[in-house]
């Protein structure tokens, strides 16, 4: 009713302005012009409402606007299902469809019993721009409503209106894994990764805590601000291999809806390099460092092995210059500790927010204390040796198993082994349509059995060895006094 009632306004605004162009041909221009703006003023006057207009294209940008792409996804959830005319936008590689107004459509929508109108129109551009596509047709949203809410439509609506949208946009959107193909730039896949942690071995306890820890990061975005923190948070991944380390980051990325960074290290030829990288990432995501203490040269006793490299470079520059130099140029890095530390949370990694950064490693011992500090990797998690409550966990997903008589001596076997979850998995996993649940826990048991065997066997060795060793040293000894007696 109130959109008819708008329409009337505008065609008696119309017939005004004919008399108008009429009355100019008798009036001079200065008294014209005084009696135009006279009108315009008399009509805002009378007009109750006001018309917000969003393009698809800002001015000066090459890219859609984002407030455009919010509001789009925005009323395709909230308000496509009254419009008579939709556009359909094929997401998710095709295998997700999402609805829209179509150009010249309407729609309405309410927010705290006020009524909003929203319209999509498109003009034909007869230049072409680098803003617009390829048909010259510029395309925006405008939104109507009464004056008298301009200050709730302004202040407070379309803030819920772009949250809303963008939210859908992240949720709707392809995630991706990255990998720095060159020095300085990203390439990217698709991440389908099927890991979440409903499937993650681990025991229930540590997994509802690292639930936790990520659920109260993502919804910390004020707090971090109000403490004057970068909203970023660290996590070192440690243990023996096979213990779930990708998984878990994999899982992380799935609960999250975030893209993942898979940073090479030894890639990236120094600090700026790494820099340019760290701006081309996005909100929203994980940066990893996998096998970070295979990356580089970041453990105490760095500067010794740097002195001790140093050395063996100039040895073999002064044997084949123009070999080494060439060597040196494809696969050197000049990434320091320092550079890495930057990246992580000094100055550089303010540029972006919401996101975290993940090491992981075989080998805590052998990373810089400096790396690692809280602060910097804030949540140290130890992925460790399979334990029985991990191994019900891929009973459950191999087998859908949730007990079973083998199930006691399994544990107990656990508890004399040690075996990761991957090497589990792999035994529990069946080799052929004949074998049947308790084949793969018949086979684990006899695994479990021979490693519990072998770990025995190398300890017994271990064992001769070391008394082996003492006892040579005590000889050594002895033949020492000896000698000094002797002088």
């Amino acid at each position: 009713m109130i959109m008819k009632d708008v329409t009337q306004l505008g065609s008696v605004m119309a017939g005004l302005m004919f008399v108008w162009a009429i009355f100019q041909q008798w009036f001079p221009e200065e008294l014209g012009n005084h009696i135009q703006n006279y009108f315009r003023r008399l009509g805002s006057y009378f007009y109750p409402y006001i018309t917000i207009t969003f393009p698809e294209y800002q001015s000066g940008e090459f890219k859609r606007s984002k407030a455009y792409i919010a509001i789009e996804r925005y009323l395709a959830i909230n308000s496509s299902d009254r419009a008579k005319k939709l556009k359909a936008n094929v997401i998710k590689d095709g295998k997700s469809v999402v609805l829209s107004m179509d150009d010249y459509e309407e729609v309405t929508d309410e927010f705290e019993g006020m009524k909003i109108w929203w319209s999509s129109s498109i003009t034909i551009s007869q230049q072409r721009s680098l803003f617009t596509n390829d048909d010259g047709e510029k395309r925006s949203y405008k939104l109507t409503c009464h004056r008298k809410h301009r200050e709730i439509i302004t202040k407070v609506y379309l803030h819920h209106v772009l949250d809303e949208g963008k939210a859908i946009v992240m949720k709707s959107r392809q995630r991706k894994l990255y990998t720095n193909g060159n020095m300085t730039s990203w390439n990217h896949i698709i991440f389908e990764h099927p890991s979440t942690f409903d499937t993650l071995a681990m025991h229930p306890e540590k997994k509802k805590d690292i639930l936790d820890d990520l659920m109260t990061f993502i919804k910390s975005k004020d707090y971090y601000k109000k403490v004057g923190r970068s909203w970023k948070r660290g996590y070192l991944l440690y243990g023996p291999p096979g213990t779930g380390k990708s998984s878990m980051i994999a899982a992380m990325a799935n609960l999250l809806d975030y893209d993942i960074y898979d940073l090479e290290l030894t890639s990236v030829s120094n600090n700026t390099d790494l820099k340019k990288l760290l701006i081309g990432t996005t909100s929203k995501s994980i940066i990893v460092i996998e096998d970070i203490d295979c990356s580089l040269d970041l453990t105490g006793q760095r500067k010794k092995k740097k002195e001790k490299k140093q050395k063996e470079k100039e040895k073999e520059k002064e044997k084949n210059p123009a070999q080494k130099k060439e060597k040196d140029k494809i696969t050197g890095s000049d990434v320091t500790l320092s550079g890495l530390l930057n990246f992580i949370d000094g100055l550089w990694s303010a540029c972006g927010s919401e996101r975290l950064i993940v090491f992981t490693t075989n080998h805590l011992e052998k990373l810089d204390p400096a790396l690692i500090r809280r602060g910097r990797m804030d949540k140290h998690i130890e992925l460790s040796y399979c334990c029985f409550e991990t191994f019900k966990v891929l009973a459950k997903n191999y087998l859908d198993l949730e007990s079973h008589d083998l199930f006691s001596p399994i544990s107990r076997l656990l508890e004399e082994t040690n075996i990761s979850p991957a090497d589990v998995a792999e035994n529990l996993m069946p080799k052929s349509s004949q074998e049947n649940a308790e084949s793969c826990l018949k086979h684990l048991i006899k695994v479990l059995n021979n490693s519990k065997e072998e770990a025995r066997l190398k300890a017994m060795e271990d064992s001769r060895v070391k008394a082996s060793q003492s006892e040579s040293s005590i000889v050594e000894s002895s033949d020492e006094e000896s000698s000094d007696g002797e002088g």
